[in-house]
């Protein structure tokens, strides 16, 4: 049998079905996107009615928690708090105490840090304070670091949403569901009786340890990367370009507001760390240190400070946690310096390259040993500085040097019998022998015991040159200059 053939009765009965569906599904569809927005509206109309990081106004029904994710709630604490002193820079201003920073410069502080921040940071959470006329007085910590370009990664995880003037792409906080997370917290810790600080805001000073030991491993760890830093490292004009970009053009732009900018008093074995194993670096900070000031000198409404080269704290390495960051009472101690216009610290046309200088000179004379205890030394013989090539320290600060550069600075010939890793040192009248690991010298053939034998490091021989030049009869040509920095954190 044939089948039957479709008739038209048959497609209109068919179809009747399909356009009540269809008819359904844009039905559906159209209740969808109503319910969509209307939850959208109640969830805007929620955070910016309860705004966890106070990015619109400040709360009034609730106590919130403040965020540690300085990047994100700095632009509140900016524009909806009462301040006209503002701190800005990188971790090592994080353990201002506002309070200190209100009583040193006058009127009421805000610190407005970040963590591993950049000057393009520092210029974007600045801008957006200045912008709001309060601010008077800014305290600004000048990181070497933070003259480095953001990543790519860095530049999109930025929240510039948070800092322009566009309500449009506000919705990146609105939908944000750690915003939602951090109310939460908030009622939470209201309920428990929790308060909020300002003062101690992301402060870590309790946090830390500070250790001569800790940075003893730090200096280590630190040195080794260096090598890869100075691979990569940018040159002068470019870390200019970024000064007069984030930095000189808010001293221009706002002539009405007084700048204390100052450089941050990092360990003298960070600076020895870049001396020793990326020069270009070192170097450069010392470039850029001159040339900033020569910026900065020029606007009426800007002063800046350098506690870099403050041995009594820089040599004392029990107040870092590691070669770079100094605890809160080395901060305390910069304020009140800086309030007080300490002309130890304050830099001037007269006094530029005096900084430098004395920076150069406490990296290349510092040496630490094994404990963490750091000394400077400086070599004079017959009057005449000798900047050895390598230096080590035993002991109770017993100063070892290269033996080949001990002979030539003391004008004794030297042998060295590698077999039986002895140096022979002599002169018209004195002949010494030292061998490694052997505490007994030989002295024109009699023995004579030492402290410390001569030692093998990096594949050198190191002799104590106090000893070699002593035996030799050399000791009044000689002349050591000796300080152990070894302080207490209570002297600060």
């Amino acid at each position: 049998m044939l089948p039957r053939q479709k008739t038209d009765t048959d497609i209109v009965l068919n179809a009747a079905p399909s356009r009540g569906f269809h008819s359904q599904s844009r039905q559906a569809m159209g209740y969808f996107v109503l319910f969509t927005l209307i939850l959208a509206v109640l969830m805007a109309l929620f955070i910016i009615i309860v705004d966890p990081l106070q990015f619109y106004h400040r709360a009034t029904w609730y106590s919130p928690v403040f965020s540690k994710q300085e990047r994100y709630q700095n632009p509140g604490l900016a524009k909806n708090f009462d301040y006209d002193t503002i701190i800005i820079g990188t971790s090592m201003t994080e353990n201002f105490l506002p309070s200190e920073v209100s009583q040193s410069l006058g009127g009421k502080a805000m610190k407005l840090s970040i963590e591993g921040s950049t000057a393009e940071e520092h210029y974007k959470i600045a801008k957006l304070a200045l912008k709001t006329g309060k601010v008077k007085k800014v305290l600004w910590g000048l990181d070497y670091f933070s003259l480095k370009n953001n990543t790519e990664e860095e530049q999109q995880t930025f929240p510039h949403y948070l800092y322009d003037d566009k309500l449009w792409n506000d919705y990146k906080y609105i939908f944000n569901s750690s915003v939602y997370a951090q109310f939460a917290i908030s009622i939470k810790d209201m309920l428990q009786g929790k308060t909020n600080d300002l003062e101690h805001l992301n402060n870590w000073n309790d946090e830390s340890t500070f250790s001569k030991e800790r940075t003893a491993k730090s200096y280590y760890d630190h040195s080794a990367s260096e090598v890869y830093f100075g691979m990569n490292e940018e040159d002068i004009p470019v870390l200019q370009q970024r000064f007069n970009t984030y930095v000189g053009q808010l001293l221009a732009d706002y002539p009405d507001v007084q700048f204390y900018f100052y450089y941050p008093p990092y360990s003298v074995m960070r600076q020895a760390a870049w001396y020793n194993t990326n020069p270009k670096r070192f170097n450069n900070q010392l470039e850029m240190r001159k040339w900033m000031f020569q910026q900065i000198n020029k606007h009426p409404n800007a002063m800046l400070y350098d506690f870099q080269s403050e041995a009594d704290w820089t040599f004392n390495l029990d107040l870092y946690k590691d070669i770079s960051h100094h605890s809160g009472a080395v901060n305390s101690r910069i304020v009140r310096s800086i309030g007080k216009n300490d002309a130890k610290y304050r830099v001037t046309e007269d006094n530029v390259e005096l900084f430098n200088h004395e920076l150069v000179s406490q990296t290349t004379s510092a040496l630490m040993d094994k404990q963490g205890n750091v000394y400077a030394y400086k070599v004079k013989i017959n009057s005449r500085d000798y900047p050895f090539s390598k230096r080590l320290i035993q002991g109770d600060g017993e100063l070892f040097l290269p033996a080949s550069e001990t002979a030539s600075s003391l004008r004794a010939a030297i042998a060295w019998d590698a077999a039986a890793k002895t140096a022979v040192f002599t002169t018209e009248q004195q002949r010494i022998e030292l061998s490694a690991g052997n505490k007994v010298a030989r002295v024109n053939g009699q023995e004579v015991l030492m402290t410390r034998p001569l030692l093998i490091a990096g594949g050198r021989a190191m002799v104590p040159i106090k000893f070699v030049a002593e035996q030799l009869g050399l000791e009044t040509a000689l002349h050591i200059e000796q300080r152990n920095y070894s302080l207490n954190i209570n002297s600060l």
